[in-house]
């Protein structure tokens, strides 16, 4: 069985919440979340995101996973993301107020007990359970290369001046540039979806530490946003979180 549950909010500095999510949890053995944090000014990383998160949903809804190969869990995120694509970059180039936006995107199908994911950008999965928190997506950003090639230490990247500068994002081009990963769940595991508006404010060992000993799972996505809160949530802020049960 699947349990699921996801909050955002504006945080405590900007104006308008350009983040963007959705849950569904259709049966006890099949889940779908998807996170965007738009960019592209104060209107356009909105609509970015809202397009996005939309679009990616209704594409998925009509493409049900059935089997592996072309039919499998991974293939229809792909597609669905590819149509959230197409729809974000066919707005940014035929409405001038939308010129350059785009979206972040990273988004779980799980199915049993195994997540399907799919990211573009810096917003990220999770796996975490009583052994440990592990990140499941890459960076598409500047400084996770950075910090591949070795010139900057995690640590330094989280305060890094070009922290926030990513190398890809849905809607950008014509064609979508997506990493999938697939992940074995076991009861009692946790998948966390955010934006880097959590991730960039609370620690992985504090992510840890509220979905497995900070009180009722139902309640974590609230506790980790009052953390950001109480630290100034200088960005929008959106979790989801998956329990196999």
């Amino acid at each position: 069985m699947i349990h699921a549950w996801g909050i955002t909010d504006k945080g405590a500095v900007r104006t308008q919440n350009q983040d963007g999510f959705y849950l569904d949890v259709p049966s006890e053995h099949l889940a779908v979340g998807v996170v965007c944090d738009g960019m592209g000014g104060a209107k356009a990383g909105n609509i970015a995101s809202l397009i996005a998160v939309e679009t990616f949903v209704d594409a998925l809804q009509g493409m049900q996973p059935d089997g592996d190969g072309e039919a499998g869990p991974a293939a229809v995120l792909s597609r669905a993301a590819e149509t959230a694509n197409t729809a974000v970059y066919h707005r940014a180039v035929t409405d001038p107020d939308c010129r350059g936006m785009g979206t972040t995107m990273v988004a779980a199908l799980v199915v049993e007990q195994t997540a399907y994911l799919l990211n573009i950008g810096d917003s990220r999965a999770y796996h975490i359970n009583e052994d440990g928190i592990t990140r499941l997506t890459r960076d598409h950003s500047v400084v996770e290369d950075m910090v591949a090639r070795g010139d900057i230490t995690p640590e330094e990247a989280r305060t890094h001046p070009r922290k926030n500068l990513i190398t890809r994002a849905l809607g950008s081009e014509e064609r979508i540039r997506a990493d999938l990963y697939e992940k074995e769940l076991q009861p009692g595991d946790f998948l966390l979806l955010c934006s880097d508006g959590l991730s960039n404010i609370v620690t992985d060992q504090e992510l840890l530490y509220e979905a497995i000993h900070g009180g009722e799972p139902s309640d974590c996505c609230q506790r980790l946003l009052h953390i950001t809160l109480s630290r100034g949530a200088p960005d929008n802020v959106t979790a989801v979180l998956f329990q196999i049960v």
